[in-house]
């Protein structure tokens, strides 16, 4: 409790992690307005479940392929500009969504929206890790993704309803606005974290402007991807991308419409039902990883998505699809903070671009084969079988995660910990 009541004056004392929040936030609202939208609109093209499920996972094959490359950006030209240049890319990509008169140029939009996307998050998170220190990551990582998981679980509620009232192009043009707002809150509101001394030394891990990383960056991806600790996090991420972009955003929306009957309101009012959950929980869970490792953390998220993920392929009307997303954001709140935590802790000095970067790319292989092979096992068998195998998966990648990987925390004393959040 004490922690939590010393929270508010530490924050206004961080005006950088205030303004990437409140920047995130407009960002992710962006994203979660279509995430009931994308399938049903990529449906009007009378296209298979296969393809449904490909124009979600092009999203993230974009995203897999800027996350690194967004890094890079972010050493070269600073954090800000980096997020400035994704949020521009954003909004042409869902402008072309759109206005997509057929369901090439519609997979055309979301690639470049996809690009701009893992450029803002990429970013994002590089100013996050660079603003943070091993002691206090979590909670760090917990207000920013308590943040970011609110505004994609509470915004399918109205992009599901302006999608279902005023058309399912709709919400792209409104991702597209709020991607121009990402654009400005970048070049006017973000300092370059680069500099060791902008944080008052917090920063200390990030190269100083204007010069190199000890190593290429080519090298340090090469260094990250040889610790098995990083490997490990990244499948452990990689599983909940899965099932988060396979299974709940391309397999559910079609299962709640043609097995449960459930209208794009309704189907929107389950998933924004997992942010009531994810945001209870996603700041405490910060304080446990700084109290009691990652790894307390992470494995109950992973074990948790996958009893959603069984749920979900056995709901069979409103009540217990809601029931079922309100488990699965107790493992999306469970699992904000802890895996890219985990991340950061593990990479050397200077690299935090590049680990950032890579970690998300490793994870975005998720995004990518989610909706691919389960969109395929759907057209096969169906989206329960889809769903059951999701949590199959994930109960072997979390069992392993628990047994092979080792915690990367040091834990302080309480009175220690708390010292550090209040800036005392």
């Amino acid at each position: 409790m004490q922690r939590l009541a010393a929270l508010p004056s530490w924050y206004r004392t961080n005006p950088t992690l205030a303004w990437i929040c409140i920047l995130i936030a407009v960002n992710q609202t962006g994203f979660g307005s279509i995430v009931p939208i994308v399938p049903l609109y990529a449906k009007t093209f009378d296209v298979s479940q296969f393809l449904i499920g490909f124009s979600v996972a092009v999203y993230g094959l974009a995203r897999f392929a800027a996350n690194m490359p967004a890094g890079r950006v972010s050493d070269m030209l600073g954090r800000g500009s980096a997020i400035a240049i994704g949020g521009l890319i954003t909004a042409g990509g869902n402008i072309l969504s759109a206005l997509a008169a057929n369901y090439a140029l519609f997979l055309a939009g979301r690639f470049v929206g996809g690009l701009g996307a893992a450029t803002v998050i990429t970013a994002s998170q590089i100013i996050v890790t660079d603003i943070s220190t091993n002691e206090n990551r979590g909670r760090i990582f917990g207000l920013y993704m308590t943040v970011f998981m609110f505004a994609v679980g509470f915004a399918p509620l109205p992009g599901g309803f302006i999608g279902q009232h005023f058309g399912l192009s709709i919400p792209f043009y409104v991702y597209a606005v709020l991607g121009l707002v990402v654009t400005l809150l970048a070049l006017t509101r973000i300092p370059d974290t680069r500099h060791p001394d902008e944080r008052g030394g917090r920063s200390r891990q990030a190269a100083p402007a204007g010069t190199e990383p000890r190593l290429q960056f080519g090298k340090q991806i090469q260094l990250l991807v040889r610790q098995p600790a990083f490997l490990l996090v990244s499948v452990a991420s990689f599983s909940t991308y899965f099932a988060r972009t396979g299974g709940v955003f391309t397999i559910l929306p079609q299962r709640a419409q043609d097995s449960m009957g459930l209208s794009t309101g309704q189907i929107g009012l389950g998933l924004s039902a997992i942010s009531i959950v994810s945001l209870s929980i996603a700041y405490p869970s910060g304080v446990v990883i700084d109290r009691f490792g990652r790894k307390a953390v992470i494995v109950p998220a992973v074990l948790f998505g996958a009893v959603a993920m069984v749920c979900f392929a056995f709901a069979g009307g409103l009540i217990t699809y809601v029931v079922s997303c309100m488990i699965w954001g107790i493992s999306v709140g469970l699992a904000g903070a802890a895996p890219t935590a985990y991340a950061a802790d593990v990479a050397p000095p200077g690299m935090n671009a590049a680990a950032m970067g890579t970690f998300r790319s490793l994870s975005d292989c998720g995004y990518i084969l989610g909706p691919f092979l389960l969109g395929a096992i759907a057209d096969l068998s169906s989206t329960g079988t889809a769903l059951i195998a999701t949590a199959v998966m994930l109960l072997i990648i979390g069992t392993i995660f628990a047994l092979v990987a080792p915690e990367t925390h040091r834990v302080l004393q309480p009175a220690a910990a708390v010292k550090d959040v209040t800036g005392d």
